[in-house]
């Protein structure tokens, strides 16, 4: 995934910008010393993926070695505070956390460009195989929603709070809820 530290700056950057909007210097020192949940947040999504880039490049050099094992146990602290568990091999860029608590996210699932996890939320296997979920790009999980299974999750999906997804979802564009989801709009 992240190859190079260009790479690295230029979706720390992206994601910096969906995370925090158009606020100026002034308006994101004043969520740094409030220590404001949008703050932390971002914190974790910044380790996230400085530990994915040093992941990528460890066998590289025993710098890399070493900044991987630091970085992964700020994200695993940060976490932990936040209630958040996250695989730093998972998501495409434009991550975007509302609100932390209660996220758990199997470190071996795909995840698309600009995800959108609304807190309390799940993406994993269902207990019974070792199958993850794969989600397309654009995919918005609603507070409580949970994806559940090996199944496939087209791009541009609403996943309603309280839904869980259990089947595949094909078609790109729809809304779907209930439990087990089903798809109520488009």
């Amino acid at each position: 995934m992240l190859q190079s530290r260009k790479e690295l700056k230029e979706i720390l950057k992206y994601e910096q910008s969906i995370n925090f909007g158009n606020k100026d210097v002034m308006g994101c020192l004043l969520e740094m010393a409030k220590n404001s949940n949008k703050w932390m947040t971002w914190k974790y999504i910044r380790s996230l993926r400085v530990t994915g880039y040093h992941y990528q490049n460890h066998r590289c050099s025993l710098y890399h070695s070493i900044m991987y094992i630091v970085w992964s146990r700020r994200k695993n602290s940060l976490g932990r505070k936040l209630g958040i568990e996250l695989g730093h091999k998972t998501f495409d860029k434009g991550l975007t956390i509302y609100h932390s608590q209660g996220i758990v996210v199997n470190g071996n699932c795909k995840i698309g460009k600009n995800c959108k996890l609304h807190g309390n939320n799940c993406i994993g296997n269902d207990g019974y195989s070792d199958g993850v979920p794969v989600l397309g790009d654009n995919v918005r999980l609603g507070v409580g929603a949970k994806v559940i299974g090996e199944i496939t999750i087209a791009n541009n999906t609403v996943i309603a709070a309280g839904a869980v997804v259990v089947k595949d979802i094909k078609k790109e564009g729809t809304t779907v809820a209930g439990i087990p989801a089903r798809i109520i709009g488009e």
